[in-house]
């Protein structure tokens, strides 16, 4: 959520960042500045009244002290009039402040200076690219032939027991799935994050918290009766960890990580681009968190784009790392850059983690903060990444390791497995 400060003082360099994203906030941030200024006008008077009535209850106490009844009932009969306007204050107060927090809920992040204005994925950034395409002599087969023909992967089983988008992976393609987590997490352990096995399921405030609350409430599956959600990352509840927190001094880097399923409705996807792992409604990630000192969020970002990378090359998968233009960013991002991988059978490129720096904007929900050296208390930078999601990495193993006879396994995986190989 942007802080209503910044507009107030830099409305312009908000709305110039916007306009990346092309959107034109000008009549949406005079609206949002109009109403904080009544709110603040309001909200001076009900302090004022406040004081007031607390000066008339110590004189009405100082009357009846002194036997001065008369005195003490004209000044109760002032206190009811008071506080009727202290009611009726207060009710308008809370409804400005509520409208103010729904209209900066609507706003997104303002991109990073670095960013570029743009609408579609043609329009980003392309920024490196690494490793060899795979060739055949033979026709590749697509990962949802490979997995049924060698058993590893179930598609319809999954939707006879669930519905679509809810595979079973069995036999080498489970121990494969189990290899992936388990090396992405000690990758995470050794890069210095702090492993957390978290809830799947959060309440309102934490979704509020990471900004996917009220954005993204179609694409999240909701439990009523518990009024609870299953989270689409384990962002949500990492960085709900320090939700309400204030650190006590500006010396800290935060580093966490965790595995969880994921579980997103994915509404409106439909598709070739939706076949077997490509989108899935559960699926299975490790994510990297950060919690970091605004001067060290530039730094943070770059090095977990570099453990990304690492991973990927580990993998020995062909990559590229593309810098999102504005209009294709998330709305809590301030710059994300995503990591695709070739798919060697479908002939295209597959996104398979997303690196984002939000800098205060989750942590001014999460009401995140540190005291500074001059013991002043200043909102914290937040950073997550996928470290990585499971589907396409899979997909992408199987269709560029496949031969004649069979699928060869990474080498870096192979001690996970057990198995060099699946025939």
């Amino acid at each position: 959520m942007l802080e209503i400060q910044r507009l107030r003082s830099h409305k312009e360099e908000v709305l110039d960042g916007l306009s990346k994203r092309n959107i034109n906030a000008t009549n949406t941030i005079n609206e949002l500045l109009e109403m904080d200024a009544l709110w603040r006008e309001n909200k001076t008077q009900l302090e004022n009244i406040s004081a007031e009535l607390n000066q008339l209850s110590r004189k009405i106490g100082d009357c009846f002290k002194n036997n001065q009844a008369q005195e003490a009932q004209q000044l109760k009969n002032e206190t009811q009039e008071l506080k009727v306007q202290e009611a009726a204050l207060k009710t308008h107060v809370d409804e400005l402040d509520s409208k103010i927090t729904t209209i900066l809920y609507s706003l997104p992040n303002v991109p990073h200076v670095d960013v570029i204005q743009g609408r579609l994925p043609e329009d980003n950034q392309l920024i490196e690219s690494q490793g060899e395409l795979p060739t055949f002599s033979f026709t590749a087969i697509p990962h949802w032939d490979l997995a049924k023909k060698h058993q590893l992967i179930d598609f319809e089983l999954g939707v006879k027991v669930t519905g679509a988008g809810f595979p079973f992976y069995r036999g080498k393609g489970a121990k494969l799935q189990r290899a992936l987590i388990a090396f992405f997490l000690d990758e995470a352990d050794k890069a210095g994050y702090e492993e957390f096995i978290a809830p799947l399921l959060v309440n309102e405030a934490s979704g509020i918290g990471t900004g996917q609350l009220p954005d993204k409430e179609g694409q999240m599956y909701y439990a009523p009766e518990d009024e609870l959600y299953l989270i689409p990352t384990a962002e949500v509840p990492l960085t709900n960890i320090y939700r309400d927190v204030l650190l006590p001094n500006e010396d800290f880097s935060i580093k966490l990580t965790g595995y969880t399923p994921c579980f997103r409705r994915e509404a409106g996807s439909y598709g070739k681009d939706v076949r077997g792992l490509n989108r899935l409604h559960q699926f299975d990630k490790v994510e990297i968190v950060r919690i970091e000192h605004p001067k060290n969020s530039e730094k943070a970002l770059n090095e977990m784009v570099s453990h990304v990378r690492d991973l990927l090359i580990k993998l020995e998968l062909p990559f590229r790392i593309l810098r999102l233009c504005g209009g294709d960013m998330g709305h809590a991002s301030a710059m994300t850059f995503d990591f695709e991988v070739f798919s060697a059978a479908q002939e295209k490129w597959l996104e398979v983690s997303s690196v984002s720096r939000f800098d205060t904007f989750q942590s001014n929900r999460l009401k995140l903060r540190f005291k500074d050296a001059q013991k002043k208390s200043q909102l914290c930078h937040t950073l997550n990444g996928s470290a990585l999601a499971l589907p396409r990495i899979l997909a992408a193993i199987l269709e560029n390791n496949q031969t004649p006879d069979g699928i060869t396994i990474p080498k870096v995986l192979q001690a996970y497995t057990g198995f060099d190989r699946i025939t």
